[in-house]
């Protein structure tokens, strides 16, 4: 993605299942389930850069002693920060004798993280700003183990103050701070109304304080306690969470809006946001790393025991389309298939733009995470080439006028043409404070190989999206005139995308989408403008309104147009001004019905075609149109 877009976060937890020191004669360290944990953050590290946090609870510790622990760091590089630092403090307590690993109960007693279940965050900061008070886990104490809630998760709610106004409801006084902290505190509630209940009806029968603690954490029912807090929930998440008597859950929402996948054998359970972490960690394949089931709460109960229970009625699967396309890594095995298929189905698009003249285009990509598609863009050209060369063959010999000449002509002619023309170098530092000169700073982040462009070329470079349009208008359309090819044509894997997202992704400003801005444009030209004006009042009546809608009257804005007609107007915004290169420029999109054929399985599509999974969506397009419209900037939840 061209554009620098912030999005998603990254989960990871694992449970041991066996004591330390079976690990530590199995695999020669107790910290085994310390190191997975890392591996399980650094092969997710793609989804977040602006903090870290990783806590642990011990199991079996004595009254007095701390049993939870947490660390979290928002330098740069803050995952290899918390785990370089916490291996210096076990290292050093084993070179003074304080720390004997081959006997367990040293590495328990001293070293903080020497435990039995792990949970790991990493965050993008797309809600509460980027200190250190924002980043995940988030932890509720209590003296009371049970009562104790350790809290990370990939998610955002689109109803944050309506979870602050029932904790008020409820005789609370919430701190209005993130939606992390409502649901903290909503699950934090019920917690403790499931540890009270159970702490009145066994003192009642006398039981000694021990033995009480015990059956509560034996007894506490952690799929009612989420059934409770999650009812008034409407978003996209994955939450995780560990309990300080050893209880853990992971939670997924009821459309899969947020992926979530976990593995489990005799020695572990772990999950990840990913599915191709937990293979590559745990060596395992595909099969062996399963889908948390939307709408349900995975428990992994103290004594080991793991049980998934549904929360909530099922809706409508809408897992992330954008997931596909640009978010996880690429290594999953059906991710690999989806994006080639993405690039595959641009075909069509590619061949008509070019005039069907393969000798004559170059074809490329930027940036990196696009490469996938260009290799499936590249293949769906070759074949489609080999299957005209086959067929001209045959036709040849049935006329009897194979010869040579006519083999080389149709063989080595119009094959489609693949060169290496942008290269990302090192991030340039923009330090300066006038706009001006950090622009001119940005468009030096990309080179171009000099050469490998003729001036009667087409070039070609497929992109995985493009969202806002200001990296093309900066900086890549005028990188690529310095090739001096006859044609410009920037291709996305993802449709034109339209409308805001509240559910992972930090793009809640309608104004900052091209092809919002061209859509407007249009109206304004076209002498249309009075349609703004309208939809704002159909906008503000629906934010009034009593209950949910599921209308989304900013569709208006894009009915009179084609997405042609919208990309072209997409091209006059973007083109570069005051450039020697005067050449045509044409931007192509995926179309939505190429999307789903490619992603068959993924079909949340809210960001391209305005129809969202839950009434919060609904709520945050007309909330974001209000706030475009009166001119505010920030999140529309």
């Amino acid at each position: 993605m061209s554009d620098p877009v912030r999005h998603e976060c990254g989960v990871a937890l694992v449970r041991l299942l066996k004591p330390l020191s079976w690990y530590q004669e199995k695999y020669g360290t107790p910290l085994w389930g310390f190191f997975k944990l890392f591996l399980l953050m650094e092969k997710q590290h793609n989804r977040g850069q602006d903090g870290a946090g990783v806590a642990c609870v011990k199991l079996d510790v004595p009254a007095g002693e701390p049993f939870m622990f947490r660390e979290r760091n928002i330098k740069s590089n803050p995952l290899d920060r918390i785990f370089k630092a916490l291996l210096q403090q076990y290292e050093a307590q084993v070179a003074d004798g304080t720390i004997h690993p081959e006997f367990t109960d040293t590495v328990k007693r001293h070293f903080d993280f020497g435990a039995e279940l792990y949970l790991g965050h990493l965050r993008y900061g797309t809600s509460g700003g980027y200190s250190l008070s924002a980043c995940h886990p988030f932890f509720r104490r209590s003296p009371w183990p049970t009562r104790n809630l350790m809290l990370g998760g990939n998610f955002n709610m689109t109803n944050t103050a309506e979870l602050n106004d029932s904790l008020i409801a409820m005789g609370q006084h919430p701190i209005f701070a993130t939606d992390t902290q409502a649901v903290l505190e909503k699950i934090g509630f019920f917690l403790d109304e499931e540890h009270e209940e159970l702490y009145r009806q066994l003192r009642t029968r006398g039981l000694p304080g021990e033995e009480v603690s015990r059956r509560i954490s034996e007894d506490l029912d952690i799929a009612r306690v989420i059934t409770r807090a999650a009812e008034k929930l409407d978003g996209g998440y994955t939450l995780a969470g560990l309990i300080g008597n050893g209880d853990a859950f992971v939670v997924r929402d009821p459309a899969g809006i947020r992926p979530c996948y976990y593995f489990q054998n005799d020695e572990v359970v772990a999950f990840a946001s990913e599915r191709a972490p937990l293979m590559t960690v745990f060596d395992v394949d595909a099969a062996a790393a399963r889908e948390v089931p939307p709408g349900h709460v995975v428990v992994i109960k103290r004594r080991g025991t793991l049980t998934s229970t549904a929360f909530a009625a099922p809706l409508p699967r809408a897992s992330c389309s954008f997931e596909r396309i640009y978010f996880s890594r690429g290594n999953d095995l059906d991710i690999y298939r989806e994006r080639k298929a993405l690039g595959a189905r641009l075909a069509d698009q590619v061949l008509t733009a070019i005039n069907q003249d393969l000798q004559n285009t170059v074809i490329s990509f930027i940036p990196n995470t696009a490469e996938v598609a260009y290799y499936g863009l590249m293949e769906a050209l070759r074949l489609r080439r080999r299957d005209e060369v086959k067929a001209a063959i045959l036709a040849a010999a049935q006329r009897g006028a194979l010869d040579e000449t006519l083999l080389d002509d149709l063989i080595l002619r119009n094959w489609p043409r693949a060169e290496k023309v942008v290269s990302k170098d090192v991030k340039i530092r923009t330090f300066i404070g006038q706009e001006k000169w950090r622009n001119e700073l940005a468009s030096h982040v990309y080179d171009v190989f000099y050469g490998s462009v003729k001036p009667t070329d087409n070039l070609v470079v497929i992109d995985d999206s493009i969202v806002r349009g200001t990296t093309l208008r900066r900086s890549i359309i005028r990188i690529l005139a310095r090739l001096n090819p006859k044609k410009i044509i920037i291709v996305s894997t993802a449709p034109q995308i339209r409308y805001p997202d509240c559910y992972g992704i930090d793009m809640s400003e309608l104004a900052k989408f091209i092809a919002f801005e061209a859509a407007v444009a249009l109206l304004k030209e076209r002498g249309q403008g009075g349609l703004l004006e309208e939809i704002y009042g159909l906008c503000r009546g629906e934010l009034t309104r009593a209950g949910p809608g599921t209308v989304n009257h900013v569709r208006k804005i894009y009915e009179p147009f084609t997405p042609a007609e919208i990309s072209a107007k997409i091209v006059e915004l973007v083109y570069p001004r005051g450039i020697e290169w005067q050449g045509p420029v044409q931007i192509i999109y995926q179309t939505i019905e190429n999307l789903h054929a490619a992603v068959p399985h993924h079909t949340g599509d809210w960001y391209f075609t305005g129809r969202y999974p839950t009434p919060g969506g609904y709520r945050v397009v007309h909330q974001a149109y209000v706030n475009y419209f009166e001119k505010h900037e920030g999140r529309s939840y």
